[in-house]
């Protein structure tokens, strides 16, 4: 399965203003690095939780189906499906009915039924999701917040690359946030 980007938030998860204020700066001439260091931050806490934080748009591609039709939707929570695409071998595309399939958002699966699945063999399957938490910063849970507060402050104070391992005081606090937002992994 491969996800890709298709629709990046419009806003992050810290503001400028909140990230200042835990690092203490005033004045505006590190406005620019610390947009960059929020921006890497969330992409930290979005990959270790496996979740979108914010609404953004994200294509789904897998090169068949299971036998059941069941697909998982990563990131979470996935707010709507807006397309099934079947796609041919020679690459004609076909986009399904939502009658053709069923949708489970507190599962974050969507399984093809089976009269449209007879007529995706051997096609590959692009989902169109829109995941995330909401479209603000305060519709992110809190925890989250603050482990992007964290490592903003860990990276700002340490701009240099590593050269020793990173304090387990802030290993333990970012993971301590992140933990219960991980999404698990059943095979």
């Amino acid at each position: 399965m491969t996800a890709i980007l298709t629709d990046p938030p419009a806003v992050e998860p810290v503001t400028l203003a909140a990230a200042k204020r835990h690092l203490r700066v005033d004045g505006a001439d590190e406005d620019a690095a610390i947009l960059d260091l929020i921006a890497a931050a969330r992409r930290h806490v979005e990959a270790a939780t496996g979740r979108a934080l914010l609404e953004q748009g994200w294509r789904i591609i897998r090169d068949d189906l299971r036998p059941a039709g069941i697909v998982r939707l990563e990131p979470a929570p996935v707010l709507s499906v807006d397309a099934v695409t079947l796609r041919d071998l020679d690459g004609t595309a076909r986009v399904l009915a939502p009658a053709d399939y069923v949708v489970d958002l507190p599962t974050t699966r969507i399984r093809v039924l089976p009269e449209a699945r007879r007529s995706v063999a051997g096609c590959q399957v692009e989902i169109d999701i829109t995941a995330g938490y909401g479209t603000e910063p305060a519709h992110v849970p809190a925890p989250l917040r603050q482990a992007i507060l964290l490592l903003v402050a860990h990276w700002y104070a340490h701009r240099e690359a590593a050269l020793a391992p990173v304090p387990e005081p802030l290993t333990l606090g970012v993971d301590s946030l992140v933990r219960p937002y991980r999404l698990t992994r059943v095979a």
